[in-house]
Parts: structure tokens; C-alpha cells; sequence
């Protein structure tokens, strides 16, 4: 069993009553987020890139809770250096947690990180593939689609989808209804849309579009879902 908490954008906190880990914590600037970094309470914090609307308040929130930052290394190695725990990972490599495995793949973006005022290289993007609570979910970050998102597919028995849907900066909703053809999960959340006008998309043309190949889950910021 695992929660999936949504906090809008590309944010979500996963719970199996035992542990819990927030993905992306933009929070305290997104105007959709219904908590704000100091009511969060995880035991990891995963970041699929640097720009500052994924990797928002994860110093704040790693230090607040003893938690380490989990990323490429290129990330881990900046939080690290702002006084954080960090376990530095890579495209590819798959590792144990208390928590549950995680293994990370490849998203086709970028990944910059502001200090002020400098940008500092932040690495490969990527996606997360995270076994937790007996199930396997996958967050794809920010990315176009790409073809090998058929071998997540085929490697990981998926139960469910993160996918972005806003377009302008990621796949828009045609391109991650056919993610999902390649991808084949039980479940799908659209994620990365609304936050900002340039990426208003309406879910629900997402999810007629993937029809019968999956079920759809549209969920507000701060509603929640739990995959039995």
C-alpha cells in the first residue's frame, strides 16, 4: 500500500505507513502547494533536477527532518554543500533505501540550479523508478517523450505513472498519452501542468486520449490517492 500525495506541479509525497518521501518539493513559490516546507515530515528527499521548480525547498526540508537528498550527483553534491545529508546516484544505477529501492532514468531536459544569482551545472535530469509498499511507481521528471520509455516498460511491472502533461517545457498531452502506450502502467496522474499559464492543459483531454490503456487518476493539489 502506498499514498500518493499530490502538492501540485511535479510534487508528490509517498507514504506506506512506514516511511515517507516527498519528490520535487517545490512548495513555499508554487502557488498551487497546500503545505509549505515546515509541515513536511519525510525520510528522504528525491529531486530530478536542478531548476528551481523541482528542487524548491529541498535544503530546507532535508535539514528539517535529518533526511538526505537523493539526486544525480551533481545535485546531491550542491545540497550537500548548503549542509545537507545526500546520497548521490547516477542514470542507470538502482540502490536500496530503508525506505524501498530506487533507480533512476534517463529524462530528456536540462538541469541548471540558481545560487544566487550564478547558475551552477546541475547534472543529467532524470526520472525515478521507486519500488515502496509492494508496488512500483515512476516519476518521469521533466521530459519529451522518448522512445525507451518503452524498456521502463518492459524492465518494470509499473503500477503506476507520474507524467508531465503541461508541454511548453515537457511532453504535452498527446505525447504522454502515447508514454503511456509505451510505458503500459496500471495507473496514471498527470502532473507539471496549471502551475503557471504557459503550461494550462486540461487533464481531462489527457485522460480521454489514453482511454482503456490505463486508468486515469486526476487529483488535485493536496488530494491523495492509495494504491492498494
Amino acid at each position: 500500500m502506498v499514498k500518493v500525495e499530490y502538492q501540485g506541479h511535479a510534487c508528490f509525497i509517498l507514504d506506506d505507513g512506514n516511511h515517507r518521501i516527498i519528490i520535487d518539493p517545490f512548495l513555499s513559490d508554487n502557488p498551487l502547494a497546500k503545505v509549505q516546507p515546515s509541515d513536511v515530515k519525510v525520510n528522504a528527499v528525491l529531486v530530478t533536477h536542478g531548476h528551481f521548480d523541482h528542487l524548491g525547498n529541498a535544503v530546507e526540508i532535508a535539514k528539517n527532518n535529518d533526511a538526505p537528498v537523493i539526486s544525480v550527483f551533481e545535485v546531491v553534491g550542491y545540497c550537500q554543500g548548503k549542509g545537507t545529508d545526500g546520497h548521490p546516484m547516477h542514470l542507470g544505477g538502482t540502490h536500496s533505501f530503508p525506505w524501498g529501492t530506487l533507480r533512476l532514468t534517463v529524462a530528456h531536459h536540462a538541469s541548471t540550479i540558481v545560487d544566487g544569482g550564478n547558475l551552477v551545472p546541475g547534472g543529467s535530469p532524470c526520472g525515478f523508478v521507486i519500488g515502496m509498499g509492494g508496488k512500483k511507481i515512476y516519476h518521469a521528471g521533466d521530459t519529451a517523450l522518448f522512445f525507451d520509455m518503452k524498456l521502463i516498460g518492459e524492465l518494470e511491472e509499473l503500477d503506476l505513472a507520474l507524467l508531465p502533461i503541461g508541454s511548453n517545457f515537457t511532453m504535452g498531452v498527446e505525447d504522454a498519452a502515447r508514454a503511456v502506450e509505451f510505458l503500459k502502467p496500471k495507473k496514471v496522474i498527470p502532473m507539471h501542468y496549471n502551475t503557471f499559464d504557459v503550461i494550462k492543459q486540461d487533464p481531462q483531454q489527457f485522460k480521454n486520449l489514453v482511454g482503456g490503456k490505463a486508468e486515469v487518476i486526476i487529483l488535485n493539489p493536496g488530494e491523495s490517492y492509495t494504491l492498494e
